[in-house]
């Protein structure tokens, strides 16, 4: 997989206050492979029967990683679902880099229901906010209740709500950015923890 990724964060992040006039703006997570995303990546390959044939949303999907490893994977189609507007361009660059197209939305789902049409979604790294992994969570438990199968990727930070998730996979990963506080870390992949789920497979990854 080929991505478009900074080097640093702090050069680009004062780029975009120059570019946007927003002393305010966002930090740019789009331009960096996170390590959920990246264990998320590694069990679509081994796994790619999760995603194959099959229509994928990825949640805050940055750099859009896990669609594209959805897509190499045999997706029928892929969305990316981000609310900032440079992800998108992120996005739409790293798609075409890797051959494949992915449809994108700027836009704050998760007031919203689940969207129809779509049978699985990936969710990496959406756990390193309180506010928001309180938001994600019960956006993810509806998707569940509605039959789409949840894939969930995190270096179990501080927000990740493991005693409602059932674990998959481990992998050691490389992060490309100096936001998180160790380059090298463990990726872990979950599903929610519900006994009559099984859009995912269980079996975990002999990756360790």
């Amino acid at each position: 997989m080929r991505l478009h990724l900074a080097d640093e964060v702090l050069p680009l992040w004062r780029a975009l206050q120059v570019e946007t006039g927003d002393p305010d703006v966002p930090l740019p997570y789009w331009a960096f492979a996170w390590g959920g995303g990246l264990a998320i990546g590694r069990y679509l390959r081994e796994h790619p029967e999760v995603v194959a044939h099959r229509r994928v949303l990825d949640l805050g999907a940055g750099s859009g990683l896990c669609a594209i490893a959805a897509m190499r994977a045999g997706a029928a189609e892929a969305t990316c679902v981000d609310i900032d507007p440079f992800a998108a361009a992120a996005i739409e660059r790293n798609a075409r880099a890797n051959g494949g197209r992915v449809s994108v939305m700027v836009r704050d789902v998760l007031d919203d229901a689940p969207p129809p049409g779509i049978d699985v979604i990936l969710a990496g790294d959406c756990w390193y906010d309180e506010t928001l992994a309180t938001r994600v969570l019960p956006w993810l438990e509806r998707a569940d209740e509605a039959g789409i199968a949840i894939v969930i990727g995190d270096p179990d930070r501080r927000y990740l709500p493991k005693d409602v998730l059932r674990p998959l996979a481990s992998y050691p990963v490389r992060t490309t950015t100096e936001l998180e506080d160790l380059g090298r870390m463990t990726g872990q992949v979950y599903a929610l923890r519900r006994p009559e789920a099984d859009g995912v497979s269980p079996g975990r990854s002999g990756a360790k």
